[in-house]
């Protein structure tokens, strides 16, 4: 590829307001805010190179093949930030932009658009947080920066305010000033004889305006590539290609552009997209993508081969996925309702795959409502609980995760509609790599594990069963963490030769417990001792608590830290030998 003659931003901007310039589903949303904005404009207007373009020229057929979305003219962070698809049919001498997708809305809103963000402060269910703001570009003095040289800035129309130092300029306004003549004419009326401008703010206005005249209308600026080829896979991998400097790009969004263009009935790209969003909203919040869904719709659906390639996302198949597709989403929400039920959450949940084989046993069973609360539920869900905390310590789906997909999906199949195959898939993974069984040594550096990490919460989560993580849970340290300075412990007659000792051991496993949020708020940085006689008065109070958090029974001072922590190893020790092994 070679690059092409360059084009001046006012004939881009045109050609994207006559849908001349698309986006393909395979292109990410727009996410640049107004800083990025004001700042690609600057660098336009200071004549910086703002990168090369990669255009996909279309042919009439391949208008239609694939679906197609325009660009945000109107950015609003609530509303209106998808981009509205496009009916190509008809239309030749179409560009799908395949590299500079964020750079050309930015122009394009710069220009010709508004931009909507919440306001601080307010509430996000308050639609009058969300102001409709404008590109404008202050032409009488230069911006108080370091780095920029104009002042450019979204406004609101309540905040454009011109004074004596400032004339702020609508930038989307240059485009109708088609002859350098309206520039003149413009600034005359306005700047050189209003009364209000000293001579040097009229010729800095002169030249700023004439400036952004230039970059727009007469100099070539937009530098680009152009892609000829009927050949999908070619064009997607240098799509990826070029992108992969951000952020890793996914097959799964060369996938999702197939299955829009193939289901018949359902808007896959809205489907998805919206399902990701509720899926993520669910209890105290997922990270799933759309890499998840799509994996878990080919499991779901029962493909042999689920890996991401082209050929498994043929016609047939995507119809397939269409038709399961209220399935599929119910049965993934059952999952995760399930999942957030145990307590998890997208701080503790570091592998989504691991919900895969819930969802197709609940599916297997018909999607049951309620299953997350029901009484006669409990067994299973404690069997289905166990399964993804094991999965999730042993980190069975690292590597190649289809290698554990297929054949839990096939115990699973051949189970019927039976408790979950909890013993099955255990003894089935024993020996390899994807192994769940745990030995003493893998106990032993579970109780190894200290304050902060995923793996602490996951232990300490199954040490809690009977925990109802509808409410709010932290994870306290027994011993307050803020008392474990030299100054404090030696003021708590710490031995010296203890105190470095002590500190090590603050953060161990062995000193943390979950508590409800409630009282860990009141509880602070009580001295632990006081604040169990305080709380638990008599002694059938004293020996529940200590019986729930695995406390060993003696006198909580600081004297006796170290005893407590070997103490209370031991008891965790039995508690996850009989878990675990």
């Amino acid at each position: 590829m070679a690059y092409e003659s360059p084009l001046t931003i006012a004939e881009v901007v045109r050609d994207i307001s006559a849908n001349k310039y698309v986006l393909p589903s395979i292109q990410r949303e727009f996410v640049w805010n107004t800083s990025q904005i004001e700042r690609l404009f600057d660098s336009v207007m200071q004549d910086y190179p703002f990168g090369a373009f990669l255009f996909w020229e279309l042919d009439r057929e391949q208008n239609t093949l694939y679906e197609f979305y325009s660009f945000l003219q109107n950015y609003h962070e609530k509303n209106a930030r998808h981009n509205p698809k496009v009916n190509l049919t008809g239309n030749d001498n179409v560009m799908a932009v395949l590299d500079g997708q964020q750079r050309l809305t930015s122009i394009f809103i710069g220009l010709k658009g508004t931009y909507a963000y919440k306001m601080p402060f307010k509430q996000w269910k308050n639609e009058s947080a969300f102001p409709e703001r404008k590109l404008y570009l202050n032409i009488v003095e230069p911006a108080d920066s370091e780095t920029d040289k104009y002042e450019f800035s979204f406004l609101t129309a309540e905040e454009v305010e011109n004074d004596n130092s400032h004339y702020w300029f609508e930038v989307g306004d240059i485009l109708n000033m088609t002859e350098l003549g309206d520039v003149m004419d413009f600034l005359m009326q306005n700047i050189a004889f209003s009364g209000i401008y000293t001579k040097e703010q009229s010729v800095f206005a002169n030249a700023t305006l004439s400036q952004l005249f230039k970059v727009i209308h007469t100099q070539p600026s937009i530098s680009y590539y152009k892609v000829r080829s009927n050949e999908l896979d070619k064009v997607l991998q240098i799509f990826i290609r070029v992108n992969s400097g951000g952020t890793v790009l996914s097959y799964s969004d060369l996938l999702l552009s197939i299955a829009t263009a193939q289901w018949e009935t359902l808007d896959a790209r809205k489907e998805i997209t919206e399902f990701v969003d509720y899926i993520n909203a669910i209890g105290s919040g997922f990270n799933v993508n759309k890499d998840f869904i799509l994996k878990a719709a080919l499991v779901l659906t029962g493909f042999s081969n689920i890996a991401f390639k082209v050929d498994n996302f043929n016609k047939q198949n995507m119809l397939m996925i269409e038709q399961n597709w209220h399935t599929i989403k119910t049965s993934i929400t059952q999952a995760f309702l399930l999942v957030s039920s145990f307590g998890f959450s997208r701080d503790s949940l570091k592998s989504n795959n691991a919900v895969i084989p819930i969802a197709y046993y609940l599916m297997t069973i018909g999607n049951p409502n309620n299953f997350e609360v029901s009484s006669t539920t409990v067994s299973n869900r404690k069997k289905i609980k166990k399964w993804l905390t094991m999965s999730l310590i042993k980190r069975t789906f690292s590597g190649q995760p289809d290698n554990v997909l297929r054949p839990l999906r096939e115990i699973i199949k051949s189970n019927g509609n039976k408790e979950f195959p909890l013993d099955e898939i255990i003894n089935k993974l024993r020996g390899t790599s994807k192994t769940i069984v745990f030995t003493d040594d893998d106990i032993e550096n579970l109780l190894e594990l200290q304050y902060g990490r995923a793996d602490t919460l996951m232990v300490l989560m199954m040490l809690y069963p009977s925990l109802d993580y509808n409410n709010k849970f932290h994870i306290d340290h027994i011993y307050p963490k803020s008392k474990f300075t030299r100054t404090a412990l030696g003021k708590r007659d710490v031995p010296t030769n203890q105190i470095d000792e002590y500190i090590n051991q603050v953060n161990d496993l062995s000193n943390l417990q979950m508590l409800a949020a409630i009282p860990n708020i009141e509880k602070q940085d009580k001295d632990f001792s006081d604040w169990f006689e305080s709380n638990y008065l008599t002694d059938t109070d004293k020996i529940q608590y200590r019986k729930i958090n695995y406390l060993p029974e003696m006198d909580y001072t600081y004297g006796n830290f170290i005893k407590f922590m070997e103490e209370r190893k031991k008891l965790l020790r039995k508690q996850l030998e009989t878990e675990l092994l």
